[in-house]
């Protein structure tokens, strides 16, 4: 099929606005699937996706459309809505010249909206504005055309109201899909060159590449060279999702579908490689795309029921499918021998501890999520950490450095007052606010991440009554005044309890911690002093008593002299104890730094 007749594109939007509703209802229109295959959110294959009825992983299908008595391929793209899975969609934009970008006709415009639009100008992709949910009775399209048009600069002809429930205007979507998005590039003459802008791992067939082709064609048996690693292979498979895995014999220029060439490991390919002919090479790789960027960091310890060797294979697993999920050994006098893991954020980290419970069977104790910071030492030299037990030595350090977000809020204009109350305790600086309407406001800060990642989000959304959201992307990392603050249980440093805080709230904060160690950690049969200490110095104390059994119940009558020397055992008894015996520290310990509410 010639490249006119190809149209590539992505749906993108924020969090719960219908875009997998509206993949559901182009499936069905075009043909995809039988009315026997049919059911809720047909390209979420995860049952966490369905469960939480939300996309993590972005998925292609390849649909057939008749327009005007010419056959047209649709390759439409499925991608996440949420702030933590942003890479997901850039990378799925980067293999589209177009995108449909869906706003619920209810809500309007949103901070994930904003973000997505941004991400589309920046690859270069036609944008069609979808205005979702106008069956609904709150549905106000034409206010939502008009914000659309002032936040994003659509203008109302490149607006189209649907309802992807009841499939009423996507007829018309599909149309203009192929009128108004431009068909990719014709490059049938040149040396092939594909664009892998995903992959997932199969026990059975190993690593399946998500491909884009650019230039040539890619056919099954072909010797390939992956150009970033300089790996050869011979293509056992090649296909394309309609919307099950079906076997092509190959793929033109312009056309999206899947290789299968016997690679073992998902480590062997690189998201945003280029796959080309071994023995007639492109010349240069095609751009690719930045690597994704950890943000939120936690230890994780094998629980009751698991040992070491069982985590590391389900991480092992996990990462197989997961490039953006990274995991180092680590060991904690505390909580012993167990895993540093980093992820893109806390709803990443919620979804990958939930898929080793659930698949795995795996109980796992987690400390509390930390960012990473960038430390300048005496020498000169830059360190990036992301563990406060990974600070070197105060006497070695020139300065610290944190990381700063670009952080949008979108809210009704009552409740701006809250927002910059929370933003500003939260050491948040205003850049910018700009009316979308008379009722919605867009708040532009510059914020550092280690206030927001935790429990800003809960916050927000409970100032707003539940009507404001929040899109964030990091912008750099900035010196900083912080310091770490050391917890002490029974006067020795727990290493996976230790945090680092700006010292303006470093004693505050330590108090607020301790009380909820305190109530967090169990009594035992001495007295357990917790200390925060930033360096040497106890900036904030406090104490869980002893369990106190009556000894002098037995007693009776006598002389005083008899029950103080029964107390004065039992209290060398507790000193003993307390200078032998160890605490355990529960898991609730340390969810309770994670959080920083009152």
């Amino acid at each position: 099929m010639g490249t006119e007749h190809i149209r590539n594109f992505s749906i993108v939007a924020h969090i719960d606005h219908g875009k997998s509703t509206l993949a559901d209802r182009m499936l069905e229109l075009t043909g995809s699937i039988t009315d026997r295959d049919r059911q809720e959110q047909m390209l979420d294959s995860m049952d966490l996706e369905r469960e939480r009825g939300i996309t993590i992983k972005a998925s292609a299908v390849t649909m057939k459309y008749e327009l005007d008595g010419k056959e047209y391929m649709l390759n439409l793209i499925d991608t996440p809505g949420h702030v933590d899975f942003h890479y997901e969609v850039s990378r799925a934009l980067a293999a589209c010249e177009g995108a449909l970008l869906v706003v619920d006709a209810s809500q309007g415009v949103e901070a994930q909206t904003v973000a997505n639009t941004y991400l589309a100008v920046e690859t270069g992709a036609e944008i069609i504005g979808v205005i979702n949910k106008i069956d609904l009775p709150a549905a106000q399209p034409q206010v939502v055309i008009e914000e659309v048009e002032h936040a994003i600069g659509l203008s109302k002809g490149e607006c189209f109201p649907i309802s992807a429930k009841s499939g009423e205007g996507v007829g018309e979507l599909l149309r203009a899909v192929i009128q108004l998005l431009p068909p990719p590039e014709d490059h049938s003459d040149e040396p092939s060159s594909a664009l892998i802008f995903d992959a997932n791992f199969n026990d059975y067939r190993g690593v399946i590449c998500y491909v884009k082709v650019v230039g040539g064609k890619l056919r099954t048996r072909q010797k390939i060279r992956l150009m970033g690693t300089g790996r050869t292979y011979v293509i056992s498979e090649i296909g394309k999702f309609a919307p099950q895995m079906t076997a092509v014999d190959e793929l033109g220029s312009g056309e999206v579908g899947y290789v299968i060439a016997n690679i073992k490991e998902l480590a062997d390919v690189t998201i945003g490689d280029t796959i080309t002919d071994d023995a007639n090479p492109a010349e240069k790789p095609l751009p690719g795309y930045q690597p994704p960027a950890q943000m939120v960091f936690s230890d994780f310890y094998p629980g009751n029921n698991t040992d070491y060797p069982k985590l590391r294979g389900a991480f092992e697993k996990l990462a197989t499918n997961d490039s953006s999920f990274t995991f180092t050994p680590q060991s904690s006098p505390a909580l012993g021998f167990g895993f540093r893991c980093g992820f893109l954020g806390l709803l990443h980290m919620e979804i990958v501890q939930e898929r080793l419970e659930r698949e795995y069977d795996i109980d796992v104790v987690q400390t509390a999520p930390t960012v990473s910071y960038e430390v300048i030492t005496k020498d000169g030299e830059t360190i990036r950490i992301d563990s406060p037990s990974m600070l070197p030595d105060p006497s070695h350090i020139e300065a610290l450095k944190e990381p700063y977000v670009r952080l949008e809020i979108i809210t009704s204009s009552d409740t701006i007052g809250g927002i910059m109350t929370l933003a500003e305790g939260k050491r948040c600086q205003l850049i910018k606010t700009d009316y979308l309407s008379k009722t919605r406001v867009l708040l532009e800060y510059k914020a550092p991440l280690a206030e927001i990642v935790y429990d800003f989000y809960d916050l927000l959304k409970g100032i707003s009554h539940g009507y404001a959201t929040m899109d964030y992307e990091l912008i750099g990392f900035e010196k900083s005044n912080l310091a770490k603050v050391d917890i002490l249980v029974n006067k020795k440093a727990v290493d996976a309890l230790s945090v680092i805080l700006h010292r303006s709230n470093a004693e505050v904060r330590g108090r607020k911690l301790l009380q909820k160690l305190r109530k967090a950690i169990p009594k035992h049969q001495f007295e357990i002093p917790l200390q925060a200490a930033i360096g040497g110095k106890i900036i904030a104390r406090e104490t869980i008593k002893a369990y106190r059994k009556d000894v002098t119940s037995k007693l009776y009558g006598g002389d005083v002299s008899r029950k103080m020397k029964v107390l004065k055992k039992q209290k060398e008894g507790k000193k003993r104890m307390k200078s032998i015996g160890s605490v355990q520290i529960p898991q609730e310990a340390f969810m309770s730094i994670l959080d920083t509410s009152d």
